[in-house]
């Protein structure tokens, strides 16, 4: 079964999830990360972003709908459950292909996957 899907909303959510320095960028999108506090077991939460950089609120709009899509899609089935997510726009978020941004994310998962790994193994050394 999938995980369930549930969002960020409070800013202080998606600061504490920013503080954790755990970042994939590709051309479409970053993707934050870290355990999350208030997920319930086998869930994870997301949150989406889009600065004034993306442009104006239009286009910002449209660069959050086109994020949600693609999170929906990708995440179910390949998030790790526990976590807090954050999904950021970026101006190529727009104009890159859909199925270019399903792999961007794809690929992001799997960067803060392995990097989650790292850190943990560097703990336990």
């Amino acid at each position: 079964m999938a995980a369930r899907v549930a969002r960020l909303k409070r800013r202080s959510e998606f600061l504490r999830v920013a503080a954790a320095r755990r970042k994939w960028v590709t051309p479409g999108l970053v993707l934050q990360a870290r355990p999350s506090d208030a997920a319930a077991p086998g869930d994870f939460r997301v949150g989406f972003t889009a600065s004034r950089r993306v442009g104006g609120a239009v286009r910002r709009n449209r660069a959050r709908r086109r994020l949600r899509a693609v999170v929906a899609r990708v995440m179910p089935a390949r998030a790790r459950p526990g976590y807090d997510y954050v999904v950021i726009a970026r101006r190529e978020t727009l104009t890159r292909p859909f199925a270019a941004l399903i792999e961007d994310l794809a690929e992001a998962l799997d960067g803060v996957a392995k990097a989650e790994r790292r850190s943990e193994e560097g703990r336990t050394s």
